[in-house]
């Protein structure tokens, strides 16, 4: 199984390099990836009942491109069309899980920045609905809507000494498009707090909190991921799809109309001043450019 989609190799301006250029360090270099592992976005990988999705962008962090959704959304259309496959493993490659959203190319053009924050809201919605239970394999960051794409899934597994949270607020930004699945993954109190804080924890926070279900060591993260979704494969498949899609009809995870919500709330702040301003100050120059 494998997913090959249009060569999309260019680091962009994501929410952990924002937060990296704010606080003047920075986080989660890779090496560049060869020009044939460049044009596959997303990765298929499967040994026997399970999936592995691996974003490829690893030069970019793994930063959500308009490109990379639409390959996470081509990915969860074979395994929707695959009823062999019992579990799936969300991963990145390299260093980071997922930087958040790619900001390049599309901070000033209103009308694409509100496409791609549609289209992860889509894709999120797609990922919490399969009838598999699915897995996210978080190493080094899961930031903004890489974060959004850890909570979403069934399970998480991360490490103590990895960064995991929503920095949005503090951009400039409104993580609209990610507070309903944060919400429902540690509950209103706690998500309110942390969005309007902003900011990143640690996994070992983050475990605590309830972002994470298992906490390992960082060299256990493989083999911890691939125990969890064997294990998985062993209910019956019914009894699996029917759980959760009652699980998900009992926390609204069926409805559209307040997703699509979120994602218009998101893409309307960042396009306004304020978070234009804000972003352009953090990098002294032009943030689109």
């Amino acid at each position: 199984m494998d997913r090959r989609v249009a060569n999309d190799p260019t680091p962009g301006l994501c929410e952990l390099c924002l937060v990296a250029a704010q606080d003047d360090r920075r986080m989660c270099y890779s090496e560049r990836m060869s020009d044939h592992a460049a044009d596959q976005l997303v990765r298929m990988d499967r040994d026997g009942a399970v999936v592995t999705v691996t974003m490829n962008r690893p030069d970019a962090r793994n930063a959500l491109s308009p490109a990379l959704i639409d390959a996470l959304g081509a990915a969860i259309d074979e395994i929707e069309d695959d009823p062999s496959l019992r579990a799936m493993i969300l991963a990145g490659e390299g260093p980071c899980f997922c930087a958040g959203m790619d900001l390049k190319g599309v901070l000033e053009d209103a009308e694409a920045m509100s496409g791609m924050l549609h289209g992860l809201s889509r894709v999120m919605r797609r990922i919490r609905r399969l009838t598999i239970p699915t897995i996210a394999r978080v190493q080094k960051a899961a930031v903004g809507g890489g974060c959004g794409l850890m909570v979403v899934t069934d399970f998480a597994i991360t490490h103590p000494d990895s960064k995991v949270g929503y920095p949005e607020v503090s951009l400039g930004v409104c993580p609209a498009v990610v507070a309903p699945w944060l919400i429902r993954k540690v509950g209103p109190g706690r998500a309110r707090t942390m969005l309007l804080e902003g900011g990143t924890v640690s996994g070992e926070e983050g475990h605590r909190i309830g972002l994470a279900t298992h906490l390992v060591e960082a060299d256990r993260l493989d083999e911890q991921a691939r125990e969890l979704a064997e294990n998985l494969t062993k209910g019956g498949p019914i009894a699996t799809a029917a759980t959760k899609r009652w699980l998900n009809e009992l926390d609204g995870s069926l409805e559209d109309a307040p997703f699509e919500t979120a994602a218009a709330i998101s893409a309307r702040v960042i396009s306004g001043d304020e978070a234009q301003q804000r972003l352009q100050r953090i990098f002294g120059t032009k943030a689109g450019s």
